[in-house]
């Protein structure tokens, strides 16, 4: 009966959720009578006023020379951050030699035995295809730099984010304080960490590694702390009657509890790793990512899809891999004795090395030449093809190119200028409505002195033309994500063949979503839309279906026997109950859109991610240091704008 009744429990919701809507809205209304007036007489109506300008760019840029003069001579370069760099260099080299030593099919051998030891013969089958293909598009020797890069950059992010987990997970106020830091250091787009790396470190290797330790360890740190903290507390409590001490119940309850969130905290690091190693090869981490680069420079799509290839099925390797290891621990494989488990893994071992060894001895470590294949000229081929009969001219479709330009035209063009056409003060009480009316007055204020400080730190029309990318690729993510959630939740066959399309979308890193993108669309602000949104695209599928899928099954049941039509089931039952879900969907939408958005300033997108991409490539740490925290001033601003609706409507549920 509780079930039945509880759709006309929340029927009551809206008329009081309307109500404090209305009050809030005439709060607001009042107070813009009385502030606006004020404002207008003081400042200018028009754009940011140049008189709540801060100019950063003296301090930085004597900042940036203090440490490019100090280099090679101050005590903190020379006897620390000299040290961690060449310890960097020698374990990064290390391993590099330990792959080559090895040989293609050693590596492929010892892959493809960890892949059967933690998920079965399948998986390791396809483990050995991966690094397989990896050689055979030509691409062995820069797969094995990108491989030891990321063991050496995941190793330091497993090590920091576990230590700082831990400290959060034991200590409220070690939490409170970790919180910001860590959300700002997720927020903050991967290229605003390359140009302070390198004015310490220089271009190539410590860098790279450093920047990806940094974009890497707070999934790790986040997870680590919400495991333990997440820690059954009967378990706890039973455990300290016996008289263990604090150590003791550290080792032998909270983090045997916790070894599921610890399996998917080190599944996250390593794709931000994986995503982030291909980034760094802008400032000289080489291997695959510097592929993919060169490539993108000179418009070389087939090169780049060669190299993007194995970086893709890398990701979903280690994904794989990793995900498959996290559900054996937490139970759902098959039990082995220890005896048993430790013998199989001392015989893979030894098949591994036995393996190197042969293919060492006959003379081949290196991958033959002779099996390599050139997808290059028939992609560059199949890209003029495109470009010649799908670019322009199609017969009433016109081609991808007259699409861009119409989005551009039609939907970017306008969305800029109006917000850069409204009074700035008109932008700041839209941002106070929105974020208030979903959340209180502390998420109000929080959004309006985020959206505020791009104005001071002098980057207020950049913001907006930020902004309007990241709202026209939200439009149209949001729009296309919940058609195909709704019919990937309502039909198990859409279900299926949806989710391999998902995992490789999902698991592929941001850097090679503009390849294809940049074939079809060419450059400008319209691809950097469409690259933000296949990426966005997946998280905003699954959690719709998944938010559909599990509404109450008796309410569903309700419904059919009160005669509901499905379209009536859906749209008033599974919708209002999925609401949770929903928002969770828009609110990753959202974060997800805004980083691949700033990555388009590669291709064209401009706007604050351009800014980041030229103070990197001049050096110029105010431009890109300025453009990175106002980008990040935006994400916070969109997810107060969403988040808090998320955490209203579960309690309201």
């Amino acid at each position: 009966m509780a079930a039945v009744t509880a759709p006309t429990v929340r029927a009551g919701l809206p008329g009081l959720l309307r109500r404090r809507a209305l009050a809030k809205l005439a709060l607001l209304a009042l107070a813009a009578a009385v502030i606006v007036p004020v404002v207008t007489a003081r400042w200018a109506s028009g754009s940011w006023p140049d008189a709540l300008t801060v100019d950063l760019s003296e301090p930085l840029g004597r900042a940036s020379d203090w440490i490019i003069d100090n280099r090679d001579s101050h005590p903190l370069f020379l006897y620390f951050l000299g040290h961690v760099s060449n310890a960097v260099v020698l374990c990064v080299r290390a391993v590099y030699l330990v792959l080559l030593a090895a040989g293609w099919a050693g590596v492929t051998a010892a892959a493809a035995l960890v892949a059967w030891r933690v998920a079965g013969v399948r998986l390791a089958l396809g483990t050995a295809l991966a690094f397989l293909a990896c050689g055979l598009l030509g691409m062995w020797v820069p797969t094995m730099q990108t491989l030891a890069l990321m063991a050496v950059a995941v190793l330091a992010s497993v090590v920091l984010g576990a230590l700082l987990g831990l400290a959060a997970g034991l200590s409220d106020r070690t939490y409170r304080a970790l919180r910001p830091v860590l959300d700002t250091m997720q927020v903050l787009p991967a290229f605003a960490y390359l140009l302070p790396v390198v004015l310490v470190f220089g271009i190539g290797v410590p860098a790279a590694v450093l920047a990806t330790v940094v974009y890497a360890a707070p999934p790790m740190a986040r997870l680590t702390a919400l495991g333990l903290r997440g820690a059954d507390p009967g378990v706890l409590e039973a455990v300290a009657s016996l008289g263990a001490t604090a150590r003791q119940r550290l080792v032998t309850a909270r983090l045997p509890l916790a070894r599921k969130e610890l399996l998917l905290g080190l599944n996250q690091t390593i794709m931000m790793a994986l995503s982030m190693a291909v980034i760094a090869s802008v400032i000289g981490a080489g291997g695959l990512g510097d592929r993919v680069y060169q490539a993108l420079a000179s418009v070389d799509v087939g090169a780049a899809l060669a190299a993007g290839i194995p970086i893709v099925l890398l990701a979903v390797v280690l994904d794989r891999v990793t995900g498959a290891a996290g559900r054996r621990l937490g139970g759902d494989g098959p039990e082995i004795s220890g005896r048993r488990s430790a013998l199989l893994w001392g015989g893979s071992a030894v098949l591994a090395v036995a393996v190197a060894v042969a293919v060492r001895l006959a003379g081949r470590p290196e991958w033959p030449e002779a099996w390599t294949v050139n997808i290059a000229e028939p992609v560059n081929r199949a890209v003029d093809w495109m470009t010649a009969h799908l670019y322009s001219g199609v017969p009433y479709l016109g081609g991808t190119a007259d699409w861009a330009g119409h989005f551009t035209t039609w939907v970017l063009d306008p969305l800029r200028s109006g917000l850069q056409g409204l009074p700035w003060w008109s932008v700041l009480f839209i941002v106070a409505t929105l974020a208030w009316l979903i959340g209180t007055w502390r998420t109000a204020l929080t959004a309006v002195l985020a959206m505020a400080a791009t104005g001071v730190l002098g980057v207020w029309e950049p913001s907006l033309d930020t902004l309007s990318q990241v709202l026209a690729a939200v439009a149209v993510t949001l729009v296309l994500g919940f058609a195909t959630g709704i019919a990937a939740a309502r039909s198990d066959r859409v279900e299926r063949l949806l989710r391999p399309v998902l995992d490789v979308f999902q698991t592929m890193p941001q850097f090679v979503y503009l390849i294809p993108v940049v074939a079809l669309f060419g450059v400008g602000r319209a691809p950097a839309v469409a690259a933000a949104l296949v990426y966005a695209l997946p998280a905003v599928v699954r959690i719709t279906a998944q938010g559909l899928r599990q509404v109450d099954p008796a309410a569903l049941e309700a419904a059919r026997s009160l005669g509901a039509t499905g379209a009536q089931q859906l749209r008033q039952v599974q919708l209002p109950l999925a609401r949770p879900a929903l928002l969770l969907a828009v609110n990753q939408g959202v974060v997800l859109v805004l980083a691949v958005v700033i990555i388009g300033g590669l291709v064209g997108g401009g706007a604050l991610g351009y800014d980041v991409v030229f103070g990197l490539a001049q050096g110029d740490l105010a431009t890109g240091l300025v453009a990175g925290v106002a980008i990040v001033c935006l994400g916070l601003v969109l997810d107060r704008v969403t988040q808090p609706t998320e955490r209203r409507a579960k309690k309201g549920a």
